[in-house]
């Protein structure tokens, strides 16, 4: 009995001990970023912006500047989780054999996008997209990379996706593209999600333009250098400044490299403006238009 006496203090000092490791815990665990990532379904978002804004769903009949809208995709969610982080955007689409095309390859170059392809078979029909979606969602869940995602897509099959990660708990979001009649998501998506929102027209037309009808015709004129088009993003950047001083610059620098949408879609308008050659589609010009804008940006801070 005199023994066990003896072991109390010991004892009481081990408990004292672990109770402490594991406030530290908490603490580190609370102080730890929520972490969210974006999964975008490209033959859906292809379909279904192509017939809101162009008319059609033909691929062929309308450009789609995939850097800019997935820029805004960023600055929406950026929005939506304030207190997390991004870890990446996944893009999935199909091609032949899996071998990129030359705009899937220009998508996979840009920051914090990963590309992932499926298969397309005689019908131009992705094959194995979905399978796609449900690995990564379900191995981020699992690995705890993510808390939350944002789902852009339409697809029954992607419930597995979503119970999948939900079962490691995650929360899941689905993103729908506007329909101009009826509705282009599956119910059985949208009764397994745990919220939805749905992106309009205004959304989507800065993006999304018919291939006879673009503002300005890239090849009726000469392409700029990356020097031109950088020189032309700092001139822009001096005057955004002098119009709206230091405090929206302060909003700004946070977000860098990424512009908030509405910058820059009028950063583009007005480059192509000054340039009088059209950008849409051109990654390459459409980052030395961005590198110069927050070269001068940040040359004031």
């Amino acid at each position: 009995m005199e023994a066990m006496n003896d072991d109390l203090p010991a004892l009481a000092a081990r408990i004292d001990r672990t109770n402490e490791l594991l406030q530290r815990m908490l603490a580190e665990v609370a102080k730890t970023p929520s972490t969210h990532a974006i999964f975008v379904d490209a033959g859906y978002l292809y379909a279904a912006a192509g017939r809101l804004v162009a008319g059609t769903e033909d691929r062929r009949a309308f450009d789609l500047d995939a850097e800019g809208l997935i820029d805004a995709l960023i600055d929406r969610a950026r929005t939506i989780f304030a207190d997390s982080r991004l870890l990446r955007v996944y893009w999935y689409d199909g091609a032949r054999r899996r071998i990129h095309t030359a705009e899937q390859q220009s998508i996979a170059e840009l920051p914090d996008v990963k590309v992932r392809l499926g298969n397309l078979n005689a019908n131009n029909q992705q094959k194995g997209v979905d399978s796609l979606i449900r690995t990564d969602l379900e191995s981020l869940a699992r690995h705890r990379a993510i808390s939350d995602a944002a789902l852009l897509g339409g697809d029954e099959d992607l419930v597995s996706a979503v119970e999948a990660a939900q079962g490691y708990g995650a929360r899941v979001h689905l993103w729908g593209i506007e329909a101009p009649e009826g509705r282009n998501q599956a119910e059985p998506l949208l009764w397994e999600v745990d919220s939805q929102r749905t992106l309009d027209l205004d959304f989507f037309k800065p993006y999304v333009s018919r291939r006879t009808a673009a503002a300005y015709d890239a090849a009726g004129g000469t392409r700029p250098t990356r020097d031109d088009v950088r020189f032309v993003g700092a001139q822009i950047a001096a005057k955004w400044l002098a119009a709206r001083g230091r405090d929206a610059l302060m909003e700004l620098l946070p977000g860098h490299p990424y512009l908030p949408g509405s910058v820059d879609q009028d950063l583009l308008v007005e480059a192509e403006g000054l340039l009088q050659y059209s950008l849409r589609g051109q990654a390459d010009l459409r980052r030395a238009l961005r590198d110069g804008f927050w070269e001068h940006v940040r040359a004031q801070y």
